[in-house]
């Protein structure tokens, strides 16, 4: 077990104001020297004082890890030096990089080891809001604090006052302070994985946040939990939707009126302040029925900005991305199953499938649950060739599951066209839900497809693409 308190407390309090937001990181073209990342142990402030410091695992000693901020085209270099007693690496969350950037220990890369470090070098090829996290050791490393957000700006940015980030994280504590062991339980696995009890933005328990009445803010959401979806309500204030997982989409309200992310998903959205001067607005989590719960205060201040909101172009420009070639796209089915009160496959995979669940491996892809990455690839695609992947949920749980290398278009749900076919790398699907989406398979390499639920995906519920070079 790491030494959780290897930092003193007088440490970490001297450095409170540093933990409690995302720090700005010179880009390599600003700084010409590679970023240094240290991984390891620190304290943050999750409870409101008085009440205890917790001992968290944390990128430069900061909760969250330091905002990396680029514009588009630039080449990201950072070395990674590991300073916990376990071994770990870094995935970057929606980027399409090169496979061997990936960060997927024992697939893309050996586990950065004790001691050891590791240099990720690629281009950034997509403005957006995009996030890093580990990649190996379950759901423990991100749940005990590892996640930062990555921002690569586009070079003709939308106008704005304020551009802000906003990274929710799920913990679960006990009574000291302490975060609760427990991130193998069974429980959580069959279930809706390890939901927490307290929930941080920025690494602050429901921080008032001062704003300028009638000033537009761009903020970027980024759900960094293990399991726990997110259905943000920002009460008489009028969220726009322009970004989804990074990829511009055109602007529109949110569907139901909150603003749905599930793990691993980022919303950007355009909110103008237009409170009273000294209101003070509450956003909300709705998603969980009688456990509605405050995210953050937006406190409006005495003097608006100007005399009312402005009227600015709020339309992101797109990326460069290879669209689907839907007529000549390769189609496959592609069923989930398994955890507690979801259907089960009946026939020839009824055997092999509970005999994976006498082995502790309870979530399946076309029957089968992944244990490591030595199987046989889902799917096998030609460089270049295009995909049209219909999941269908079988389960009695909501999954959002991640394409790495990759984006894809949302296609329908349910049958039913979606209402801007949006680029994502997470989609997000209800119980018994189908999804329909297609993408291009333009970056060689194996590929996780996966639950970000990261107990389900722990428990089986992950498969691999493996795109071909190009000839």
């Amino acid at each position: 077990m790491t030494n959780l308190t290897s930092l003193s407390r007088r440490g970490f309090l001297s450095g409170a104001a540093a933990l409690g937001g995302a720090v700005l990181l010179p880009t390599p073209s600003e700084a010409g020297a590679t970023i240094d990342l240290s991984i390891g142990s620190s304290w943050a402030q999750l409870l409101p004082p008085p009440r205890p410091a917790t001992p968290v695992w944390a990128y430069d000693s900061a909760l969250p890890g330091p905002e990396l901020r680029f514009r588009q085209g630039e080449r990201l270099q950072l070395r990674a030096r590991n300073h916990l007693d376990r071994p770990t690496s870094i995935h970057w969350h929606g980027l399409r990089v090169p496979n061997a950037m990936d960060g997927v220990a024992h697939l893309t890369q050996p586990p950065i080891g004790p001691g050891e470090d590791f240099l990720y070098e690629f281009d950034l090829l997509d403005a957006g809001t995009y996030w890093y996290h580990p990649h190996m050791g379950g759901a423990e490393q991100l749940g005990r604090g590892l996640a930062g957000a990555l921002i690569v700006e586009e070079d003709t940015p939308i106008r704005v006052d304020r551009d802000l980030v906003w990274m929710l994280q799920d913990w679960r504590l006990e009574r000291g302070g302490e975060v609760a062991p427990g991130f193998d339980s069974a429980h959580d696995a069959m279930h809706g994985g390890r939901i927490g009890s307290h929930v941080t933005l920025n690494g602050r328990p429901a921080p008032r946040i001062e704003v300028v009445p009638n000033e537009r803010l761009r903020i970027r959401i980024v759900n960094a939990a293990t399991a726990r979806v997110l259905a943000l309500d920002f009460g008489s204030l009028a969220p726009v939707v322009v970004a989804l997982d990074g990829q511009p989409v055109a602007p529109h309200a949110p569907e139901g009126g909150v603003v749905l992310v599930g793990p691993g998903m980022r919303a950007d959205i355009v909110l103008d302040a237009t409170g009273e001067p000294g209101a003070a607005m509450t956003v909300r989590d709705l998603f969980r029925s009688g456990d509605a719960y405050d995210v953050a205060t937006l406190a409006h201040g005495d003097t608006p900005l100007r005399a009312r909101a402005p009227d600015w172009d709020m339309a992101l420009a797109p990326n460069p991305l290879s669209e689907p070639d839907l007529a000549g796209a390769v189609r496959h089915d592609i069923v989930f199953n398994g955890g507690m009160m979801g259907q089960m496959m009946m026939g020839d995979e009824a055997p092999a499938m509970i005999e994976q669940m006498r082995q502790g491996r309870m979530w399946f892809v076309n029957g089968r649950a992944s244990d490591g990455h030595d199987g046989p690839p889902l799917i096998a695609a030609e460089h270049g060739s295009s995909h049209v992947l219909r999941l269908e949920n079988r389960t009695g749980w909501w999954h959002p599951i991640h394409l790495h290398g990759h984006v894809f278009r949302v296609m329908s749900r349910d049958g039913r066209p979606t209402a801007h076919r949006e680029w994502r790398d997470t989609v997000l699907m209800a119980p018994e839900e189908r999804v329909e989406i297609a993408f291009q398979a333009d970056n060689p390499g194996d590929w996780m497809l996966h639950c970000h639920v990261l107990a389900h995906q722990s428990a089986g519920m992950a498969a691999l693409i493996r795109v071909a070079d190009a000839v």
